[in-house]
């Protein structure tokens, strides 16, 4: 995923221009549906992002960008990611945008645990191994 340019109420990914909020997930991009999170509107100044929303939780992470830092993130969303075990990162979106730049792609983890295992069995290895790509460390299982 290629992010060219973000600037206030604008983020371009993979060449196209979105004019809204998005969400992504997979690597599929769609518009945030924050229709049911406008009756905490007046709550905040701002919608906030809350559990309304139906959040993607298949997940180990989740990055959301607050654009300069105005979107507010409900309490609940803060509990209910911790219950699921999920790490939460809100930050700015420039900032967020790094950190999904840093983070391998599911494509990107899988061809390198194919490529381990193929190494594994050309060297004879009995002991199987954990590839964590996201850091770049070889952890025995």
């Amino acid at each position: 995923m290629r992010f060219d340019g973000f600037s206030f109420g604008s983020i371009r990914i993979d060449g196209v221009s979105y004019d809204h909020d998005v969400v992504i997930v997979r690597g599929e991009v769609r518009k945030r549906k924050k229709k049911a999170s406008k009756k905490f509107r007046e709550a905040f100044g701002h919608t906030p992002l809350s559990l309304e929303e139906g959040i993607p939780w298949k997940c180990s992470r989740l990055v959301v960008g607050t654009g300069n830092g105005a979107l507010p993130v409900m309490k609940e969303v803060q509990v209910e990611a911790k219950r699921r075990n999920v790490e939460l990162s809100i930050v700015p979106t420039e900032q967020a945008i790094e950190l999904l730049k840093a983070e391998p792609s599911r494509h990107q983890r899988h061809l390198a645990r194919n490529l381990l295992s193929q190494q594994i069995t050309k060297l004879g290895c009995k002991y199987p191994l954990v590839l964590d790509v996201a850091k770049c460390q070889v952890n025995p299982w």
